[in-house]
Parts: structure tokens; C-alpha cells; sequence
């Protein structure tokens, strides 16, 4: 069958190359490259560094610059430039760039918790919905998993029911925060959705690069709705609906399902 995501990806350097020969940019090393996102160190014309980033057009991530745009540098990185029908990004270069992941999960917590806030003051209009990702779910996902039957019972509750919507990013994870200069720590590559609070904390909850164990999964959960004054079992329940969702729509992510499993 067609892969069109391999066969965008082997055509993304050159997509790079011309997006930089336009924009004026010397391309560097590229990172180590994501499921959808071709990333290259970038030197501007005036000598500043950056960062030129292709992306496939999936729907997690199509509207990836315009979270960008929202946040204006506010606890994320900032978009410097954007052409949206090659689907490319100039952005803020995080240096040093370690990850938050290399903070012990008491102090990444502590981050996250002075982060969400500050990503939640903009405003979520013009975002695709949690309701409607929900639906595609309900659709594409929920029943091929094991726990899908589960999931769509705490669905169906829960996406009517929301309370105010922020803009979260729903693949925030220790892998997706990095140390910089202009602040200590900054988020990067949003998957963006229009969402209550309660679902924006799932992916740290479940993130496996904070430690995964059910005593870790449980003490993130419980953290972070004490300090951020979240609804606890709206919280559990919208991170066993993600997680389900994000196992690919099957049982092969162990990790996922551990996750699935302990908080049911």
C-alpha cells in the first residue's frame, strides 16, 4: 500500500533546501527527525541562529504554526517565519536544548506546572475542537483497541461536558520542553486543540520519559490537579481516552496500555 508518509519524508531535505535558498538561510545538522517533522539548524542571512522545520500536513499537527502565532514566544518557542503551503517554519532555537526529561520528575513537574498556565492565557478560537477529535476517534481508533469500549463510555461523557476551553497542546511531554536562553525552559512542536484544562495535563500524566511506573503516573496526576485545581477523575478519565487514542488504534504501545490499565 502507499506510504505517503515515507514518501513525504524522502522528499522533505529538498523541500528544506528550497525553503532556505528562498528565505536566505545556511542550513546546519538536522535533529534527529520526529514521526511527521524534517528539523535543520538554520543560520540566518544576518548571522542569527534558528530553526527551519518541514512538516507533514496530518491532523495533529496542521495547525502547529498557528499555536506558535497564538503563544507569541509566551512560555513556547517563537515562529519567526512561515509559509504554509510548503508547510515550513522558521523558528527560536533553543540552546543548550537539553530536554526536560534530564530533570528528575519532581522538578519537571515544577516546570510544567509554571508552564500551563501561561500556555492556557491564549485564546483557543479557530482551533479544532476536542469534541471533534473525539468524533474522528470515535471513528478511526476507539474500536480496535481492547480498552475502546471503555474509552467510548468515558468519552461520550466527557467531551459534551467541558468546562472553559484553552489551547492545549496534547502531546506535551518531557521530550517536548527544552532549556533555552530567553527563558529557562520552552515548549516546543504543539499538536493544538481547543480543550478543557483537565485534558491539556494527559501526555504528562502518561509521559514515559518522566517515569514510567503507576506510582509515577499516579503521584503526576495527583500533582498536578492539586496545584493547577483540576477535576481529578475528569483528568484520569481524559487520559484513558487519549492514551487508547494514541496507541495507534491497536494494543502494540505497552507503555500505553500499562498507562490504561493502572488508572482504570
Amino acid at each position: 500500500m502507499p506510504d505517503p508518509i515515507g514518501q513525504w519524508r524522502a522528499g522533505a531535505p529538498a523541500i528544506a533546501e528550497d525553503v532556505a535558498a528562498d528565505w536566505g538561510l545556511t542550513l546546519g545538522a538536522a535533529y534527529t527527525p520526529g514521526a511527521c517533522g524534517h528539523v535543520v539548524r538554520a543560520t540566518t542571512g544576518e548571522g542569527a541562529p534558528a530553526v527551519l522545520k518541514v512538516f507533514f500536513p496530518d491532523r495533529e499537527s496542521e495547525q502547529e504554526p498557528d499555536a506558535l502565532e497564538r503563544w507569541s514566544g509566551g512560555g513556547a518557542i517563537r515562529l519567526l517565519r512561515r509559509d504554509d503551503e510548503r508547510r515550513a517554519m522558521l523558528l527560536e532555537r533553543c540552546e543548550p536544548g537539553a530536554f526536560l526529561s534530564s530533570l528528575d520528575g519532581a522538578r519537571a513537574l515544577d516546570v510544567l506546572i509554571g508552564l500551563l498556565p501561561r500556555l492556557w492565557e491564549a485564546s483557543a478560537d479557530g482551533f479544532h475542537t476536542l469534541e471533534d477529535e473525539v468524533a474522528f476517534w470515535f471513528a478511526e481508533r476507539f474500536d480496535r483497541n481492547r480498552h475502546g469500549d471503555v474509552a467510548t463510555g468515558i468519552a461520550r461523557e466527557l467531551a459534551p461536558t467541558q468546562g472553559e476551553l484553552v489551547l492545549a497542546h496534547q502531546d506535551l511531554h518531557g521530550g517536548n520542553v527544552l532549556a533555552a536562553e530567553r527563558e529557562p525552559w520552552l515548549v516546543i512542536d504543539p499538536k493544538p486543540l481547543a480543550a478543557e484544562r483537565e485534558f491539556a495535563i494527559v501526555p504528562i500524566v502518561r509521559s514515559p520519559e518522566l517515569g514510567h511506573s503507576k506510582r509515577g503516573v499516579l503521584y503526576r496526576l495527583d500533582r498536578l490537579c492539586s496545584e493547577l485545581g483540576l477535576d481529578r477523575e475528569r483528568a484520569r478519565g481524559w487520559v484513558i481516552v487519549q492514551t487508547v487514542a494514541w496507541s495507534g488504534g491497536r494494543d502494540y504501545v505497552d507503555e500505553h496500555m500499562q498507562v490504561v490499565e493502572w488508572l482504570l
